[in-house]
């Protein structure tokens, strides 16, 4: 174990999430950065709100992902997920919404006058302990 690794520990203290995207042949093209609070991650888990920035690999931002604090549950769907799309210069290009299914995870990809572009479809279990996660993605006229 690293020292910083091991100060993390004794301390208790996490660092923003950093994710790497990559093309399907394994090479990164992007990297995005959280912004969140740890308390934040703490209390509401995968539920946060959070600012999520993606650079492109020379670090020049090409797009803001912002989500707002959301509790959805199959019994009460009152207050599914949604993803605010935003161009670096802070203009809304887009939303991605959930919508209500007991058993699938089902959104709309939308763009900045939330007109619906994309259905995206989960399948029935979702465990990344098998690998990769497939989802489908369909035109808006796809049921």
């Amino acid at each position: 174990m690293s020292s910083s690794s091991m100060i993390l520990v004794i301390i208790s203290y996490e660092t923003n999430n950093r994710y790497e995207i990559k093309n399907s042949h394994g090479q990164r093209i992007y990297f995005a950065t959280e912004d969140t609070a740890l308390c934040t991650r703490l209390c509401y888990g995968s539920y946060r709100p959070f600012t999520m920035r993606i650079h492109d690999l020379k670090g020049q931002e090409v797009i803001t992902l912002k989500r707002p604090l959301r509790c959805s549950s199959c019994c009460f769907p009152c207050c599914l997920q949604e993803i605010e799309i935003y161009a670096p210069s802070g203009i809304p290009i887009g939303y991605v919404t959930q919508t209500w299914h007991p058993c699938l995870p089902k959104f709309i990809l939308q763009n900045e006058n939330k007109k619906d572009i994309l259905r995206i479809i989960g399948p029935y279990f979702v465990c990344n302990f098998c690998g990769n996660i497939e989802y489908k993605v369909r035109d808006v006229i796809y049921l």
